[in-house]
């Protein structure tokens, strides 16, 4: 199997990335496939819709598995993702786009408090280097 160099740099983000990076990527390509799902919807291309709903679904799925229970938040969140799950399959079932809607602004929710944690996160390193 060769790899364009696209497809180099990309797989070279994923295993370079830290663990608060990879949340990150996890949370920006499910909001991608939610909204190519929505399009799937509109346009009527049942695949389409299904295909991003199911890889949206899978990245879901991977947020509860990685989730670490040994944090107080885990027992917020835990529900919370399986609450996405059920309304991506629903969505998927249904053709509603209003379902994506919702989930994606869980999702944009999520995100933008993860990315918040990194920044903050980098402050506080950077701080305790010595500003170096």
């Amino acid at each position: 199997m060769s790899f364009s160099p696209y497809q180099a740099y990309q797989q070279n983000t994923v295993t370079t990335a830290a663990p608060g990076e990879l949340t990150l990527m996890l949370y920006n390509g499910c909001l991608k496939f939610i909204n190519k799902g929505r399009e799937g919807i509109s346009g009527r291309n049942i695949e389409m819709k299904n295909t991003n709903l199911i890889k949206a679904q899978a990245i879901v799925q991977e947020l509860i598995v990685t989730l670490d229970q040994g944090q107080p938040v885990a027992d917020m969140m835990l529900p919370l993702y399986d609450y996405i799950n059920r309304r991506l399959m629903e969505a998927n079932v249904q053709s509603d786009a209003a379902i994506l809607d919702e989930v994606e602004g869980l999702v944009t929710e999520f995100r933008d408090t993860w990315k918040q944690v990194i920044q903050s996160n980098r402050v506080k390193q950077h701080a305790a280097r010595g500003g170096a």
